[in-house]
């Protein structure tokens, strides 16, 4: 279909057309709903499925639980339910795949009792459940932090099944994570002596589980000790393993240790990914070795251990942290060299860089070409956009920017709103500012931290204090606890108009409510009483 360029329905009207002639059988078109699925074309599976359904025919219930399956990778759980009841509604009987779906959705909704349930109502149908559906539970159990519950659900596999139902290797593995993930080691160690006993001998992903385990608690000698043991064992650590290593690593400081576990991988031919370059190049950054991270950034790619756009994209977003636009423009230009071809991602960063050095004009451009070559903005991208415009008080283009944004079928979030309230904040504008907050009721939008501490700052420009303060009560009637940002910027407004009596009492507030200052809010309340002892130390020596 993709080289060819045929849409499946062009496929779809030459099977029913040469149908009979060919004696054909529905599972033909089961194998187009598949075809659809793996290249990931969601929408023309269910046009298949649909078209079918009108014509008179159908197609199996393994089709369509292929077809969930799918639309479960795309982590649209309110489509895969829509498209559960269709199923369900056309008359199809699940069989065990359908009913273990329904399973995996529920525990990634976190709702493991109704999961839970659906043991039972197979049991009522007459289906037996498999070792995966328990699977399925425990790691959902453990994925949620709910341990206790997973091995319990272990324990009574058998019982809850009413058959002999045994743990496999996948049962093992996802309790050891889940005990892993919490800290609790010795028990994730018992249940690895459990599973020897039950002659299941542990794999790579349980080892790699281990070794990430005690690394996560800082006990890295242990994570090496296990990777020798694995190597004696005759397994070879993969690049899940080394990235564990190399992250813990990383996050202790250790960049030395790091870019030796790197070099061992290359010679023993274990391929890094993404996650290896993302670490080894954060780490070179944060360190301050830019240098070295170019030098690194060059030899992967004549080596062509990583050769994507992702490599380059996290080099190009710390340039612009740094402001480096020169530096952008290089790597921009070695990329169209080697034939890496920008991405959302990419174009996004640039946006962002730009607007945060105040070169809306240049962001500009970037989101016209952007759009040029086919890449589709995201809400990302739009907001930086948004942001860059009103920080300039080009409201009326940030108004459209918006609307554009509709258009494309993109939904403003809440720092889209935001962006626009703090925008007419600056200006002044004040019906606009409450028009916003209005809207965002209108269409339900969570109002938040953010957009109180907008207000207050907005309210006190004004000099507006005791509506601030009421604002603060508002903020907590509605579940919201002002934070630092709220309490200093008023604090700040305070500073320059009310009695010190005020501010002191304010200060007090803050620190009941359990409200930490920072340095900012320090810095605000000591700042003019510094300034005032300056001058009288001055009047006193002119005197």
């Amino acid at each position: 279909m993709q080289k060819k360029g045929i849409s499946p329905l062009e496929i779809l009207d030459a099977l029913v057309d040469s149908y009979q002639i060919c004696e054909s059988c529905s599972a033909v078109f089961d194998a187009l709903v598949r075809a659809c699925t793996q290249i990931g074309a969601a929408s023309d599976a269910y046009k298949v499925i649909k078209k079918l359904q009108m014509i008179g025919f159908c197609i199996s219930i393994h089709a369509w639980n292929n077809f969930l399956n799918h639309v479960l990778k795309l982590k649209d759980d309110g489509k895969f339910w829509n498209i559960y009841r269709e199923e369900i509604a056309s008359g199809y009987l699940e069989n065990v795949h359908s009913f273990n779906l329904v399973i995996y959705a529920l525990c990634n909704e976190y709702k493991p009792r109704e999961a839970i349930s659906v043991i039972y109502r197979m049991l009522n149908r007459g289906i037996q459940p498999n070792v995966v559906s328990f699977n399925m539970l425990i790691d959902g159990a453990c994925r949620m932090g709910n341990v206790d519950l997973a091995l319990e659900l272990m324990k009574k596999m058998g019982i809850m099944s009413g058959v002999v139902i045994r743990p496999n290797i996948v049962t093992y593995n996802s309790l050891i994570n889940g005990f892993c993930k919490i800290g609790k080691l010795k028990i994730a160690e018992e249940i690895r002596e459990e599973m020897v006993k039950m002659g299941i001998e542990p794999n790579v992903r349980t080892y790699a589980t281990l070794i990430d385990g005690y690394a996560r608690e800082g006990k890295i000698e242990f994570s090496f000790k296990l990777c020798d043991e694995m190597v004696e064992k005759g397994l070879m650590p993969n690049s899940v393993v080394y990235n564990s290593i190399i992250y813990w690593l990383f996050k202790e400081g250790d960049m030395e240790e790091v870019c030796v576990l790197f070099s061992d991988m290359i010679e023993k031919y274990i391929l890094p990914d993404q996650f290896t370059y993302s670490i080894l190049t954060k780490g070179f950054c944060q360190k301050g070795y830019f240098n070295e991270n170019l030098k690194f950034h060059n030899h992967i790619l004549e080596s062509n251990l990583v050769k994507d756009v992702f490599s380059h994209n996290i080099l190009i977003n710390h340039l612009c942290k740094k402001g480096s636009i020169n530096g952008v423009k290089q790597l921009l230009g070695s990329m169209f060299i080697q034939g890496v071809v920008p991405d959302t991602v990419t174009y996004s960063i640039l946006i962002d860089g730009f607007c945060k050095e105040g070169k809306i004009e240049s962001a500009v451009q970037i989101h016209d070409e952007m759009i040029r070559v086919g890449q589709k903005p995201n809400l990302i991208t739009y907001n930086s956009v948004l942001d860059g415009l009103c920080k300039e008080g080009s409201m009326d283009l940030a108004r459209n920017l918006v609307e554009g944004m509709k258009k494309n079928s993109l939904s403003p979030d809440v720092i889209t709103y935001n962006t626009l309230l703090n925008g007419y904040c600056r200006i002044g504008k004040i019906d606009e500012a409450f028009h916003m907050c209005f809207e965002m009721r209108r269409i339900k939008l969570l109002i938040n931290e953010v957009t109180y501490n907008v207000l207050t700052k907005f309210l006190c420009k004004f000099g507006c204090f005791e509506e601030a303060k009421e604002l603060m009560e508002i903020m907590d009637s509605q579940g919201l606890v002002p934070d630092c940002v709220t309490y200093t910027t008023l604090i700040t407004e305070f500073i320059k108009n009310r009695s010190a009596f005020e501010v002191i009492e304010l200060h007090d507030e803050m620190v009941l409510s359990g409200v930490i200052p920072d340095e900012c809010t320090y810095k605000t309340i000591v700042g003019p009483l510094l300034q005032e002892e300056t001058v009288d130390n001055a009047r006193l020596r002119a005197t």
